[in-house]
This record gives C-alpha cells, structure tokens and sequence, in this order.
C-alpha cells in the first residue's frame, strides 16, 4: 500500500486531558456540539482526530447509567474498526461466551415458542472471516448496552486535545450569522452563563432538541401510535438478580420476550450474570409515575410466571410507536443530528445506529469544510444523503413494530391442552419468521445508499434493491464499498486511509500519478491502496474506486478518467462531473 497523504496516523491524534479545560465568560470553537450521547461523541472523535477545535455541552453531568439502546449493528461495528475501538467495544457488555440469542417465551419460566440463534462475541471474531454473500463484512454486530459504550466513547473524546467536553451545560440558545453561530449556555445549577462562538453548531441533543426549535424544524410522521405491544407507554425496569438464569428452564438468550394475552413484555440481558432490564407495555389507563416498586416488580413477575425477589436498580419510561424524520436537517451553519433529527421505535435496533451514521458522514465533511479542502456545496449533502436514510430505516423500523406489535396471541395460548399446543406451535411459527425478519437485517445494516446525492459520481449502472433480510455487494457508486479479507489476514477496510482512498484494483494496476497530483493540487488527503488481485477486480468491477472518509464509495472507472473533475465532484466544489 503506498501513502500520498500528508496525514497523521490514529496514535498521533491522542492528546491528553481536554476535559480539564475550564469554560470562560466567552469561548470560540470551530465546531459546538451539543449533547454527548453516543451520535455527539463519535462525531467529536471524528473532528477531534483531525485537530478541529471542538467544544462538547452536556446537559448531564456524568453519562446515562441506565440501559439504552442495546444493538450495535455490523456497519456500526465497522465504523468503530476504523476508529479503533471495535475490539474494545466487542469485549463489553455480555461476557464472552454469553450467546446473544433472541428467544421469545408465553412466560420466561413456562413455554419457549420460538428461538433465533446467534452467535456470541468470541464465536463472532472468527465466524465473520468465514461469511460469504449477504455477511461479507469486517465485523458482525455486536450485543451490548448503550451505557457500556458511552463510555468508551466519552474517554476517547476526552483524550483528543482538540475536544473540550463541558458537562453540566445546557444550550439554551443557537443564533446563527454570515460570520457564524452564537451559542448561549446554562449552568445545570443555573447560577453561570456563558456565551461561546464557534463557525458550526450540531444538536446531538435528543428528541426535544432546543437546536431543532431553533431551525424551525418540525418532526414529521407517525407519533405514538397504539398497538398491543411496543406502541405507547413502555415501562421499563431495570433490576439486578443472580437467580434469574437459574429459574429460567431454557439456555441463556440476550432478548426474552413474554407473549400471552394479558401481559406483554421483553428482556434484555445487560452483563450476562446478574442485571436486566424489562420493557412492558403499559395499559391505556396506566402512568408510569403511578406505580409503585411493589407494581413494577409484580409486572415482572406476570412476564416471568413465578415471583422472585429482586432488586430494582432504577426505573424509566417512554414512549413507543415513533416514526419521526425532521423535515430539516441543516440551517445555514446549524445541523441537526441522532434524535434530534429523527424518532424510532426501537424495532431492528435502527435508532442509535442511524445516529452513528450521521455523526461519521457529518464529521468529515465538518472537518473538510474547517480545513479548506471541502467544497462550497459539501455540507449541503448532509441532508441529501442523510434524511432520506432516516425515512428509509424508520419505515424498516415501523414495520418490525408493527409486526410483532400486532401480532395477537391465541386464546388458548397458554392453555395445558392439545389445542394450547397447537397454538403453540403457530404462535412459533410466527414469532421465528418474525425473528429472522427484524434480527437478520444485512440488507438494512450495509445497503443504505446515497445515488441522488450530488457527490455521488454516478457510473450508469443501477445498485440491488433496497430489502431488508439481504444484501448484494456491489461497488455502484454511492454505497458501502464491498468487503474481502486480504491474503495476509487484513480486511480490506483497515487499508484504507483517514480520508480519502484510491483503490487499485486487479493484477494490471493503473496508472494513477494523475489522480494523485490533482489530490494534491486539490489539498485532498489520499491514500492509494493497491489490491492486486483478480477477485478484487471482479469484486468491483473496475479497476480503479474511489472511497470517501465514510467508506462509500464515490466514483468507480479507469485511468482514463478526468481525476480533477471526479475529485471536485467528490468534495463538493461543483454539482456534476464536466
């Protein structure tokens, strides 16, 4: 592999301390974000390893410690494997042999009607270098609460020396000029204020978001809707037992869902030993902030079919059947990001890693924009390529909601009876495609693309549809770049370069001088990476791609290519190939 770029590597972006600094009376940044949640910490890291100045508020003073979003989808993985953190992420959460199976029971303790098996973390390291088609990926997903990976996320944003992150301020205010954007500030205590300038401003600042009020941007969509289950209220319950896998009569599963008649519920597993947390459907006429511990330790006891004695760590509540996408994701210099710009129900595990997506495709074009070598029209493609992406993954997840939402269970479902094991056996039947359905999603996890985007330098040819339960690799522009494990035991993703990356691909190897002195000229970090092997080439069906920051894929051809144009296009200076 031959580097042209005057780039550092990931080791020389760590620096030291940075959420020591104090805040003065006024600050200035070339980025602010607001809200350190997993989408505004990546994006830090993004800016940060790339020596943006960047300035973190958190209206909370340390990160959340109740359990969150729990899946982190193979794309998501991928993206930490190119920060680094992949392994470190991987080895949080359940232990390493826990399985992460899907299980679904009438009562935890009574009858299993159906099971998805999947694998554990260590079987996933090594499983993946073996999947071909629809799993031909770097990394698999990964089970693991929100709260684990925050924090490693928050100490490697804390480590940059270009990121400041102030906890206990709340942005109450966002105004924007030619000049740039005026934040004003608030001490969680409410006794200091503090006004910061800075160019940029991201909310990452959840579903109530003061940036979005402040663009003037609605949520547009499907709000609360009613069902059965996962629609509505939602309690959720988090408690800590060592008894738990011991009652239970069936091998350890990561989710366990409860489906009978008269009580609806499901479990995520969070450190495979003694902790848990519980998600029931409330009743129409039931507040959360009405029950008691009492009641909320005697719903779980419906949903495991016996009473046991537990501790209940901490309670929540919110709601379900969200299907939101704001109908702006960007202002002038303000954007909106994760929650702040679009709602799910949690179904497929979309919400969080649509987020982490946001942040990794908003970073570099931030940090290009900052540094001078991003185009006037770059930041315009965030919401291009973006919201049509959270449209697309909240349909995905409004249709799993849906799906097992709806589903009502037989009468005589739990009945001791031939016709209770027939309903039995149908509830199975239904709940096992279901599970294949939700849970085996590389189509959605690797197939989201960006065509219409105007960097997107489109070689004619049409990419697979859009399913959700398979995948086609394919090197059409505007997509994840397909995947191979390389002779020496690499995936082809870790050769590619901070920035931009040229692939040489196939035994010919193209002249590329070219390319790499209009990069320069340009001041586009590239990389050039050499993959000389036949199945490369007919992996992507050309001898030459070129991979943005982001790992998509922005153009495909030949040497005898303009590379300037391509490169413009690329970055933004220009809305078509000349």
């Amino acid at each position: 592999m031959t580097r042209t770029a005057n780039y550092k590597d990931r080791a020389s972006f760590v620096g030291h301390g940075a959420s020591k600094r104090k805040v003065s009376g006024q600050a200035e940044a070339a980025v602010i974000l607001i809200g350190a949640g997993p989408c505004g910490l990546i994006l830090a890291i993004e800016l940060g390893r790339r020596a943006v100045r960047t300035i973190v508020l958190e209206e909370k003073i340390s990160p959340t410690p109740f359990p969150q979003a729990n899946a982190t989808q193979a794309r998501t993985m991928e993206h930490y494997r190119r920060l680094g953190l992949a392994e470190h992420i991987r080895s949080q959460g359940l232990p390493p042999s826990y399985p992460t199976d899907i299980a679904y029971f009438t009562r935890f303790t009574k009858h299993e009607l159906a099971r998805f098996n999947l694998p554990a973390a260590r079987q996933a390291r090594e499983l993946i270098k073996t999947l071909t088609g629809s799993w031909r990926a770097a990394e698999l997903p990964h089970r693991c609460s929100q709260m684990f990976v925050e924090r490693i996320l928050r100490a490697e944003a804390e480590a940059l020396d270009a990121v400041t992150i102030h906890s206990g301020w709340c942005a109450t205010r966002a105004q924007q000029s030619d000049a740039g954007v005026t934040v004003e500030a608030v001490s969680a205590d409410g006794r200091d204020h503090r006004t910061l300038r800075c160019k940029f401003v991201v909310g990452a600042d959840g579903g109530r978001s003061m940036t979005r009020r402040s663009l003037g941007a609605n949520l547009v969509g499907e709000a609360g809707v009613v069902r059965d289950f996962l629609g509505g209220r939602m309690l959720a319950t988090y408690i800590r037992t060592g008894k738990l896998n011991d009652l239970i009569p069936y091998p350890p599963a990561w989710t366990y869902s409860t489906v009978n008649r008269d009580c609806r519920a499901i479990m995520f597993a969070i450190n495979g030993r003694d902790e848990f947390v519980v998600h029931t459907q409330l009743g129409a006429d039931e507040r959360a902030e009405d029950i008691s511990d009492s009641r909320a330790k005697a719903m779980f006891h419906a949903a495991l079919g016996k009473p046991l004695d537990v501790e209940i760590i901490a309670r929540s509540s919110w709601t379900a059947g969200h299907t939101l996408v704001a109908d702006k994701f960007q202002r002038g210099r303000v954007f909106l990001s994760g929650d702040a710009a679009h709602l799910f129900t949690p179904t497929g595990g979309l919400g969080y890693n649509t987020a982490v997506e946001d942040a990794v495709n908003l970073g570099w074009k931030l940090a290009a924009t900052v540094k001078g070598w991003g185009g006037p029209h770059l930041l315009d493609t965030y919401e291009v390529e973006r919201q049509a992406i959270a449209k697309r993954n909240t349909n995905y997840a409004r249709s799993f909601a849906a799906s097992i939402g709806g589903y009502v269970p037989p009468v005589d479902l739990e009945d001791e009876s031939p016709s209770g094991e027939a309903a039995r056996h149908a509830a199975g039947d239904y709940l096992n495609a279901h599970a294949r359905a939700e849970y085996n999603i590389p189509g959605i996890t690797f197939g989201g693309r960006y065509d219409s985007s105007p960097i997107t330098v489109s070689d004619g040819t049409v990419p697979p549809s859009d399913t959700a339960n398979a995948y086609v690799p394919t090197a059409c522009p505007g997509g994840r770049p397909p995947h191979i494990w390389l002779s020496d035991g690499r995936s082809l993703f870790d050769t590619f370069g901070p920035e931009f990356s040229l692939l040489r691909l196939g035994p010919r190897m193209p002249e590329v001088t070219q390319f790499v002195e209009a990069a320069k000229a340009l001041s586009i970090p590239l990389t050039v990476v050499d993959a000389a092997s036949e199945e490369t080439y007919e992996l992507y069906g050309s001898e030459l791609a070129l991979v943005r920051p982001d790992q998509v894929i922005a153009w495909r051809g030949d040497e005898h290519a303009d590379p300037r144009a391509i490169l413009r296009q690329a970055t933004g200076h220009t809305d078509a190939v000349r």
